[in-house]
């Protein structure tokens, strides 16, 4: 069936009780692969969202932020090869006139409908274009469409990203999918790219919307590709209520709720980070031994963005001084004579002191996925933060993005 998709081995169904959804061409592209994309849930949705923090944002997320805040939505239409961004008062006319023309072409309400943008920076949407694909939209629309709508929201994408995961909550099952596009750009606080979920659980907006920034903080945060944060980043949730029992803040549902959203989230922002633009190892950094939170988070971050140690994982190299030498300007509280490193379970340093075991350390960094442990000997606190290497065709792609 077309709405199912073969993940870990297994097949799963990605449609979610009351939402449709479609992925069209409507030549926004100059290779003719889709690019406009709709979901729709049939009744009013509960909705929530996080934005970029970068000060410049583009059209659509301010648009969507104001929209967000009434609690409610239909859906949401986007395309991609261009964001809409840089585009002054046009873009925002433009950003609305997209939202306009799918509430008219599927008979919503007016001012129901968000808006999501990705592509080139500061040209001018084709608006025109978009109007010409939503009869085709309109037409395609269908409960199965989730798999064509997530191709239609890809730019450098080498894949397509997709989950969906179903839970005992409260007494029903919950159904929650979720789809992503994004390679670069990827930065915590968010990255270039678009995150939407979709569920028939019956949750008020206020606790979806802790639910969703607990599971973004834990997940699109903590990502790391090329530390470049974008104008464009959304992540939205949509609950449809279809499921019965409500799912009260607070209470133990909430809390396995927040799991399963996190979870897929995760899997989501993995999935970027193994599709980061041209990269060949997906690493694992995690900083244990911390004083606070905070020192954690500082010390895992600044080394999955530092250059030096993303073209050592890239070269296979066990160059621990670059690991430690981050740590030491990160901020975090540490001491050196207490902070220990491993690769891929070899310790490659202890005491602050090498350990003697690069060879064995080289030798166990030829896979393709790396894991950093790092411990501070100053407490009990810990930090997950997951980020790419940097190579030769990561220079090669975003050095001719718009030629």
């Amino acid at each position: 069936m077309a709405s199912d998709f073969l993940r870990s081995g297994k097949i799963f169904d990605l449609r979610v009780p009351g939402f449709r959804a479609a992925g069209v061409s409507c030549g926004i592209k100059k290779n003719g692969r889709k690019d406009l994309a709709v979901i729709v849930s049939d009744s009013p949705a509960r909705v929530a969202g996080v934005f970029t923090t970068n000060s410049v944002k583009a059209a659509p997320v301010l648009l969507d932020m104001k929209r967000v805040r009434k609690g409610t939505a239909s859906g949401i239409i986007v395309n991609s090869g261009n964001a809409n961004a840089c585009t002054g008062r046009e873009g925002l006319k433009n950003s609305e006139a997209m939202a306009a023309i799918a509430e008219k072409a599927l008979g919503l309400r007016k001012g129901s409908m968000l808006v999501a943008s990705t592509g080139v920076i500061g040209v001018p949407l084709p608006i025109k274009k978009i109007e010409s694909g939503m009869p085709t939209v309109a037409k395609m629309i269908g409960y199965d469409g989730l798999h064509s709508a997530v191709e239609a929201m890809m730019t450098t994408d080498a894949f397509p990203k997709k989950t969906v995961g179903k839970a005992k909550i409260g007494g029903s099952g919950v159904t929650v999918a979720g789809i992503a596009k994004g390679a670069g750009m990827i930065c915590p606080n968010m990255a270039t790219m678009l995150a939407f979920f979709m569920t028939d659980a019956n949750i008020k907006s206020p606790a979806l919307s802790r639910a969703l920034k607990a599971a973004v903080d834990r997940s699109f945060n903590s990502i790391i590709v090329d530390n470049d944060t974008s104008t464009n980043d959304t992540v939205l949730i949509f609950a449809n209520g279809s499921d019965g029992n409500e799912i009260k803040d607070g209470t133990r549902e909430f809390a396995a709720f927040t799991d399963l959203l996190t979870s897929l989230a995760v899997e989501l922002s993995h999935m970027i980070v193994r599709d980061g633009e041209g990269a060949t190892r997906f690493v694992e950094i995690e900083v244990a031994g911390a004083a606070t939170d905070e020192d954690a988070r500082l010390a895992a971050r600044t080394v999955a963005e530092s250059m030096l140690c993303k073209t050592a994982f890239f070269g296979g190299d066990p160059n621990w001084g670059r690991i430690i030498a981050a740590i030491g300007r990160s901020g975090a509280k540490m001491k050196e004579e207490r902070t220990s490193i491993s690769i891929n379970g070899v310790k490659v340093a202890s005491g602050g002191l090498d350990t003697g075991k690069e060879k064995e350390a080289a030798r166990a960094m030829k896979t393709r996925e790396l894991y950093v442990k790092v411990s501070l000997g100053a407490g009990k606190r810990s930090s997950r933060v997951w980020t790419s290497d940097l190579t030769y065709e990561y220079v090669k792609i975003n050095s001719a993005y718009r030629t």
